[in-house]
């Protein structure tokens, strides 16, 4: 029984970037917006993310004298998207997004900065470019929020130093190089002093970084807006009245609420990397929905899906990967629980390695998590499971850390003694530990380090992409990503199949508006974010193809429903 109720314009529900972006883009045009979010935290998939957007066009390319050649980028995403290219939504992606980046760096606390050089995964392919794409969120002082900072929810542990979420570039360079240079120890020093006081006195970091920062800078900016946010407040069901989502049936404090949205309710609940039965139904690598390993939230359980369908909403499953997918490792947490690493970027360091359960390699362990995934699905086809081993040497390990486990002085024994990390005297030993044939494993090794010597890899060309080098160690020549397995011991660490992020979502148009078995616009209903079929589908050409998207029809969403008439949106 509906025990009360109240009237906005625009209900959102989640907390990530896209229900914010939409929030606070729809607050900024005079409407009155509330967002809801079922966790005790706000933030979503967006507080655990490395904080990257992909958007070409925008001014912060132009000023770094980065100009695209006209068509360009939607040239690479149709070569991206293959059969799955929405040119329409493409479009509205390309125009929207260098103006959702001017609204959200001119008008508000949301801020990025851009590396003259980060290259789209497939730079080489047409239409991809060098750099100018991705952008990272800006460090954000997190006493900004007030006492809103105990309720944002706190990066993935597996990706913190001392629960410090290094930010991207330069700052985890300074990490890796501590015991080498001056500079990098001073850094450092510094920068786990300055985080240490910080835990003493606040309980937590205060200096965010990568997505804890963006999701802190959106809170910010509704803030400033004044955008009511309920937390632990679950939607029940949509409202539908005259043919159209007029409102929700919200559970907020012990109660049921009735919200009445006159403009609309946006759908941004994170996707369902955690809905068992979907991923069942979508993920061919998870037969039974289980064999899968998400750092998401676990409470992305593909609730705005559901909500969507039980009105007429459609998910396209026939997208070619329902999933931006990771190379995952499952390890022991210090408190004795479960977590999930995915695995960036320590595969392209020279010294490492992946193989099969067969022993051999497959893939070039450089090229993106989403690439790299799909080259491990096939080795695997006719194995009990789909897992592959990365390895690597006691060199590699010490200067680059593998998986959880930092480069020197960061100690191993903890992650020896779980069995995450696996180790051998010899290579022989190691493939025995790890279940492998040993003459197989020596072979592999073996063959790799012949050519490795010399920084060649004939077999599967790691570091001949622009994306591989970037990832490499700029100090190891010629090849910043190869280097032979010499240094005894050697080591391994078991990789899963993970995701970042759902593909396979509703079917929206390029206004947002979510589509029922027609194609028709179903009245007052929205999808952003990963509710959303990927704009890039199926596929993943750069850093932050999911949060570029979700800020973007974030602000097209927001600036739609400002201009739908109450009652018809």
């Amino acid at each position: 029984m509906t025990e009360e109720s109240s009237t906005v314009d625009v209900l959102v529900v989640g907390t990530g970037a896209s229900g914010m972006a939409t929030a606070i883009t729809a607050a900024s045009q005079g409407l009155k917006v509330l967002v809801v979010e079922k966790e005790a935290q706000y933030g979503g998939t967006t507080a655990r993310s490395g904080g990257w957007l992909w958007v070409p066009g925008t001014h912060l390319a132009t000023e770094q004298g980065i100009n695209e050649a006209p068509g360009a980028a939607k040239r690479y995403l149709k070569h991206e998207a293959t059969t799955h290219f929405d040119e329409a939504r493409v479009d509205a992606f390309l125009e929207n997004g260098p103006k959702a980046i001017d609204f959200f760096t001119r008008k508000t606390c949301v801020q990025f900065n851009m590396p003259a050089v980060f290259p789209d995964y497939h730079a080489e392919a047409v239409g991809g470019q060098m750099g100018g794409r991705s952008m990272v969120t800006r460090p954000f002082n997190g006493r900004e929020l007030g006492p809103r900072i105990k309720q944002l929810a706190p990066p993935l542990p597996e990706l913190t130093v001392f629960g410090m979420m290094l930010a991207s570039g330069p700052e985890i360079k300074h990490f890796m190089r501590a015991f080498k240079s001056v500079e990098s120890f001073a850094f450092v020093t510094k920068r786990l002093s300055k985080h240490l006081l910080d835990v003493l006195l606040h309980g937590r970091g205060m200096t965010l970084t990568n997505g804890n920062a963006l999701a802190g800078r959106l809170a910010k900016a509704a803030m400033d807006l004044e955008i009511p946010v309920w937390l632990s407040s679950p939607v029940k069901e949509l409202v539908v009245e005259a043919g159209g989502v007029v409102g929700a049936l919200i559970q907020h404090e012990g109660k049921t609420v009735r919200v009445n949205a006159s403009r609309g309710v946006v759908l941004a609940c994170g996707g369902f990397p955690h809905d068992v039965a979907r991923r069942k139904q979508l993920f061919p690598h998870a037969p039974s929905g289980k064999e899968h390993y998400s750092p998401s939230p676990e409470s992305n359980t593909g609730d705005g899906l559901r909500l969507a369908e039980a009105v007429g909403g459609q998910v396209d499953g026939s997208i070619p990967h329902a999933a931006a997918w990771v190379p995952a490792s499952v390890t022991i947490r210090a408190n004795g629980g479960k977590g999930v690493m995915p695995h960036f970027i320590d595969r392209a360091k020279p010294g490492v390695i992946a193989v099969a359960p067969n022993g051999k390699r497959f893939t070039n362990e450089g090229n993106s998590y989403h690439d790299f995934v799909q080259e491990m699905v096939v080795a695997c086809q006719g194995e009990p499971e789909v897992a592959a081993w990365l390895l690597c040497d006691h060199k590699a390990l010490r200067d680059y850390g593998l998986g959880c486990i930092g480069p020197a002085p960061m100690p191993i024994g903890r992650h020896l003694k779980s069995g995450y990390l696996k180790r051998g005297a010899t290579v022989a030993e190691l493939a025995k530990n790890i279940g492998i044939q040993p003459v197989t494993l020596e072979a592999t090794v073996r063959e790799f380090n012949r050519s490795a010597r010399t920084g060649e890899d004939p077999a599967f060309g790691k570091g001949s992409k622009a994306y591989n080098r970037y990832q490499g160690d700029a100090l190891v020549t010629p090849n910043p990503c190869v280097a032979p397995l010499e240094m005894a011991p050697f080591y391994a660490i078991k990789l899963v199949v993970g995701d970042i992020g759902t593909f396979a979502g509703l079917v929206t148009d390029e206004k947002t508006r979510v589509l029922d078995a027609a194609r028709q616009p179903i009245k007052g209903l929205y999808a952003v974010g990963n509710d959303a079929a990927s704009v890039m589908g199926g596929n993943y050409p750069g850093a932050g193809i999911t949060l570029g998207p979700a800020l973007t029809f974030g602000y097209v969403a927001g600036r739609q429903l400002a201009m739908a008439a109450p009652g018809a949106a």
